[in-house]
């Protein structure tokens, strides 16, 4: 099968968006300050010890949930292997980070009953990519997948950036053509092939 785009533009994983922090070392703590992260146990917490901890910091605010961000979405779906070449939708920038939008911003808040859009819009290697649908695809089940159920899911192709960008734009909205091509073993298996990849 001969390949729609044979030379790809591809981006080194270096120049992929991350969040992660280059590590460095972290200074040894002094006594004081290894005594000043020390925690109470456990069992001093029963409602029969009734002592009093001053120095006791410790909030529940460090274990609730940070509402999902573009990066996040990014972080999701770039590593998503393309179907043509043994590359992800990051490094061939079929994917970018400015091409994924939430609404409302999850930063807004975060109630986990709420409504929220993400919309991502894929740009095709070339404009008259075979491939666009599937790819589409692949993002649309990669999301539905691992956001939780509050969270809608749109996948359009960048306007523009494709030859038949409406025809594949709806073909991506359309529910029960998402639904069917789910149904199709052999797409199913391209599909299983291209998150193949995702951790």
């Amino acid at each position: 099968m001969d390949k729609d785009n044979a030379n790809p533009t591809v981006l080194n994983t270096s120049q992929l968006p991350t969040r992660q922090l280059k590590k460095h070392r972290a200074p040894k703590p002094s006594n004081s300050q290894f005594r000043s992260v020390i925690r109470k146990p456990r069992y001093l917490c029963d409602p029969f010890y009734d002592i009093s901890w001053s120095d006791d910091t410790e909030s529940d605010d460090e274990f609730t949930a940070e509402p999902i961000d573009e990066q996040e979405i990014y972080d999701l779906i770039s590593t998503i292997s393309d179907p043509e070449h043994p590359l992800s939708l990051g490094q061939l920038a079929v994917v970018n980070l400015p091409d994924i939008h939430i609404a409302p911003s999850s930063l807004d808040g975060a109630d986990p009953n709420r409504l929220t859009r993400v919309l991502v819009e894929i740009t095709p290697t070339i404009t008259h990519c075979s491939l666009a649908t599937v790819i589409g695809l692949g993002v649309r089940v990669r999301l539905e997948q691992a956001l939780p159920p509050n969270y809608r899911v749109d996948v359009m192709i960048k306007e523009g950036s494709h030859s038949q960008d409406d025809q594949v734009n709806k073909q991506l909205a359309d529910k029960e053509r998402v639904a069917a091509a789910l149904e199709n073993d052999t797409l199913k298996g391209v599909l299983d092939k291209m998150l193949e990849t995702c951790t």
